[in-house]
């Protein structure tokens, strides 16, 4: 007995919604890494825009989390174009380099708690984005 498969086609409805998850995680680790650059520039020229917090337990001179958040930033800006592209490596990328920010964003969270705050929601944003959309909806040809 032989088994006969006939290919699968995916709806418009399931390639528009995988495509704009895309491009809503693409957009928001755009933002993200803008404001981590901003961030950033923000800790390497100017330490006394930030709250400074005695005995705190990951504390780093302001300079280094302005490094810190300049790198990540610039990396998470380049994630976000290579997810306007739809390639495969930015939706791993984007995964891994958005969990960082949030641990990078919660930990200097003493410095700018508000806009701490605010990037770690994104950044959840994105990861959640990125996780839920089926990667057979988005690559698939028409």
């Amino acid at each position: 007995m032989t088994t006969s498969t006939t290919p699968h086609q995916r709806s418009d409805t399931a390639k528009t919604a995988a495509s704009g998850l895309t491009i809503f995680a693409s957009v928001m680790l755009f933002v993200s890494g803008g404001m981590d650059i901003c961030r950033g520039l923000m800790g390497v020229l100017e330490d006394e825009v930030f709250l400074v917090t005695r005995g705190y337990v990951f504390e780093f001179d302001l300079t280094t989390w302005g490094w810190i958040h300049l790198a990540f930033g610039v990396i998470a800006v380049a994630v976000g174009v290579g997810l306007f592209v739809a390639a495969t490596w930015a939706r791993i990328m984007g995964v891994i380099i958005a969990a960082v920010l949030m641990i990078a964003n919660f930990l200097s969270l003493p410095y700018y708690p508000l806009w701490s705050l605010i990037l770690i929601a994104i950044d959840g944003f994105v990861i959640w984005a990125l996780c839920v959309v089926d990667p057979e909806a988005l690559y698939e040809p028409s």
